[in-house]
């Protein structure tokens, strides 16, 4: 059936996408890494479709570093940062060279007083210098591997500033270095507990601070493997780190702080890589508002895009973006340590039916499911909680039987029902021995079951044994402080093994070679123009997208010949190349049945085009579609990502509603789907208030369409408009009534 949850097509469906070239696929799973062909291989517009993984294993494990512009000065701020890559070498089992001019040793280590005189090719030279761009020049000739700049007054100042990293970011691809920031810091050589085991979180972020939560994790038991300080990225960026990263075993999850994306394409291949491993990316992204934007560039010198798109982009591929970094905390922990989930079903269990039903309101209006427990475990659930109380779900014990015996019972019942994948027990606050003796169960019964167990833990003091001792001694008990933050990482762990159970690459189906659409589109490209409408609709034509019957024409009684030729009612609008909203202009006349309003309608709408000065191909003369639901389609560029693809409610709706979802191509028919199912007039597409149900099939039909238009003729096309888009009832298809087009 089309529409199945594997996005799978009919024959008809498949046929008609097909005749234009657009490859449809179906969702079976792929984890498997490209090969070494596809490593290289191009979409349609020339763009990569596989991220390019950086070797860091000399990054982060280094044979040799050089410490340019080493000091053991007291008081110089290069001394302390001297002592810590010290330090840290000796960690990591790294020979080091100290770099200065006039100094012959540092901290009693042979000092060389240039690179030149360094008496190895090292793998990683820290640059402690005010201008790392001639040290860059010099590093050229070494074959050095790595280089990490702190300087800063680079981008983040300015566009004096900006041209600097540009100069930076030129002599580093010219020296075949590597380079991370500048203006980052010493979190990447920051001390990791080695005593934590289990999946580790890996973490990146591009201002230091920010990555203290997250690091301070391992006080909680928490193994942290990596830290990348990406800074100002002018060259090593996110995305090559999340590439790395999810290639990385011991990654269980990688934690990500975003002020801004340096290559919206490469995030997405990044973010590709690590949903075909299975890898869950987490990221608090800034820029959510205008004020947020202007901050996160000013800081970074980076765009931070249009975050709709960004939202939308993060969501097509199985990125999780959080708003604070106490969820980016707990949400990474959750993942990158539970199991995979038995079940979507979570069940609520408390001392206290308040607080149950607190919860459940919550957790529900969040989209967790929550299932009704059967009659029969309901009742066997009952042999040990008063019949008076509910155990439907949410589970109210009443307190007493979490005292003795009963607790472990109850507990191991509910793990037990294969509709449960989560356990939650909130407790609001300590009450000894209740909930010391709740807690150790709860622990027990985590160390026994393959199912995930969470705890809230109220208590505002957080001193308590019950939470310091048994709940964060267990690695199996996900413990929280709030019900928000485990709301959101339950949500996200369900969504995240949702997802990539049934992932395909995108990328693996973009179209390689144009289709023959394409060749009928390119000979109607003006570029720099915008297109009239009658020359916008020949766009969606030469892409099989269905137009009304329609001529245009250059006289009355031309209009009333094509008037007989359409059929009666018509449509006659203007159309010329600087026509945009023509109904404000009254220049679209509707419902016209004989042959006198044809050529009255005719005389006024180039009346009125020749008094507002706006030149003319013609008079459109339509077919007139009034029976269905408007939609708009259209396809926009992103400064991040490029080609986006937008469907929304259309009509006036579109501009009162903003009722639209958005996503950037490559993309199959199941992101088209989800696109429908985003929008908050999803229902006026099943039909109300005694409205047929429209052709869904046929609109997903004109989005997968509209994105082959969208890869194929690339930044070709700067904006197109499909609005109103006419989606008549089930098996009649869409009529696309109006169109604009922007050439670049």
């Amino acid at each position: 059936m089309l529409g199945s949850t594997h996005g799978t097509l009919t024959t008809d469906f498949r046929a008609r996408v097909e005749a234009c070239g657009e490859t449809p696929r179906t969702a079976v799973h792929s984890s498997a890494a490209p090969s070494a062909d596809d490593a290289v291989a191009v979409d349609v517009s020339g763009r990569p479709l596989h991220a390019d993984v950086p070797d860091l294993d000399r990054f982060f494990r280094p044979e040799s570093v050089a410490v340019i512009g080493a000091s053991d000065a007291e008081g110089r701020p290069n001394t302390g940062i001297t002592r810590q890559l010290i330090a840290w070498a000796e960690r990591v089992g790294a020979r080091i060279h100290p770099v200065h001019p006039t100094r012959p040793t540092v901290f009693g280590l042979t000092c060389h007083a240039s690179v030149a005189e360094l008496p190895e090719q090292v793998d990683l030279a820290v640059l402690l210098v005010a201008d790392p761009l001639p040290v860059i020049e010099e590093l050229a000739e070494t074959k050095v591997k790595f280089a990490v700049a702190f300087a800063s007054g680079f981008a983040e100042t300015g566009d004096a500033g900006a041209a600097a990293q540009d100069r930076l970011g030129a002599a580093v691809q010219r020296s075949g270095l590597r380079l991370l920031g500048p203006n980052t810091n010493l979190n990447a050589f920051e001390e990791f507990r080695d005593d934590l085991d289990g999946p580790a979180i890996a973490l990146i972020t591009q201002s230091g601070h920010q990555g203290r939560p997250v690091y301070t994790l391992q006080e909680l038991g928490i193994r942290l493997s990596h830290w990348a300080p990406t800074g100002n990225e002018a060259d090593l960026e996110t995305s090559d780190f999340i590439s790395y990263f999810a290639e990385q075993p011991e990654v269980g999850a990688i934690a990500c702080y975003v002020e801004g994306l340096k290559d919206g394409r490469s995030f997405l291949l990044a973010a590709d890589r690590a949903a075909r491993n299975g890898v869950p990316v987490v990221a608090v992204k800034v820029g959510r508002t205008e004020t947020g934007a202007r901050m996160a560039a000013s800081h970074t010198g980076k765009l931070t895009g249009a975050d709709t798109v960004v939202d939308a982009a993060m969501r097509q591929f199985g990125v999780i973006r959080v708003d604070g970094l106490d969820e980016l905390q707990d949400t990474a922990a959750l993942l990158a340590r539970a199991r995979k989930p038995k079940a979507d079903g979570v069940v609520v269990y408390s001392i206290s039916g308040g607080t149950g039903a607190h919860f459940s309101d919550l957790a529900t209006e969040a989209g967790l499911t929550l299932p009704t427990l059967s009659q029969a475990k309901q009742d066997e659930l009952h042999q040990w909680i008063p019949e008076y109380l509910n155990v439907a779900n949410p589970v109210d014990n009443g307190g007493h039987p979490v005292g003795d015996w009963r607790g472990r019972k109850i507990i191991d019942a509910i793990l037990a029902d294969p509709s449960v994948g989560v356990l939650i027990c909130p407790i609001t606050g300590p009450f000894p021995p209740m909930s010391d003796k709740l807690a150790q169960d709860l622990v027990d019964a985590a160390e026994a079951s393959d199912k995930l167990i969470c705890v809230i833990w109220g208590s505002p003091v957080g001193t308590e044994d019950a939470y310091r001792t048994t709940l964060l001694g267990s690695s199996r008990v996900a413990t929280f402080r709030t019900f928000g933050n485990c709301i959101t990482a339950v949500r996200a762990y369900l969504g995240h093994h949702r997802f990539t159970a049934g992932y395909r690459s995108p990328f693996e189906d973009a179209p390689r070679t144009p289709s023959p659409s394409y060749r009928k589109a390119q000979a109607l490209m003006r570029p720099g123009q915008q297109l009239s409408e009658h020359a916008a609709k020949q766009l969606l034509r030469a892409y099989g997208i269905r137009v009304p019957r329609e001529q245009l024409v250059t006289s009355a009684a031309a209009a009333v010949r094509a008037a007989g030729l359409v059929g009666y009612p018509v449509v006659m609008k203007a159309s010329g190349p600087q026509l945009g909203h023509k109904t404000e202009l009254g220049l679209v006349k509707i419902g016209l049945t004989s042959a006198s309003q044809i050529r009255d309608a005719y005389r006024e709408l180039t009346d009125i085009a020749r008094y507002e000065n706006v030149p003319l191909d013609g008079i459109l003369v339509c077919q007139m579609v009034e029976r269905g639901v408007e939609m708009v389609v259209g396809v926009t560029q992103d400064d991040l990502f490029g080609p986006t693809v937008t469907v929304g409610l259309g009509g006036v709706l579109v501009e009162v509603l903003h009722d639209a979802a958005v996503r950037v191509p490559p993309f199959g028919e199941d992101q088209a789907r989800a696109m429908l199912t985003e929008l908050r007039g999803h229902a006026l597409l099943e039909g109300v208030r005694g409205a047929p149900p429209a052709d869904v099939d046929a609109l997903v039909e004109v989005v997968l369409r509209i994105q082959r238009m969208a890869l194929e003729l690339g930044d070709e096309l700067s904006e197109l408009d499909i609005n109103p888009l006419m989606v008549l009832p089930r098996g009649q298809g869409a009529v696309a009534l109006d169109a604009l087009a922007i050439c670049r």
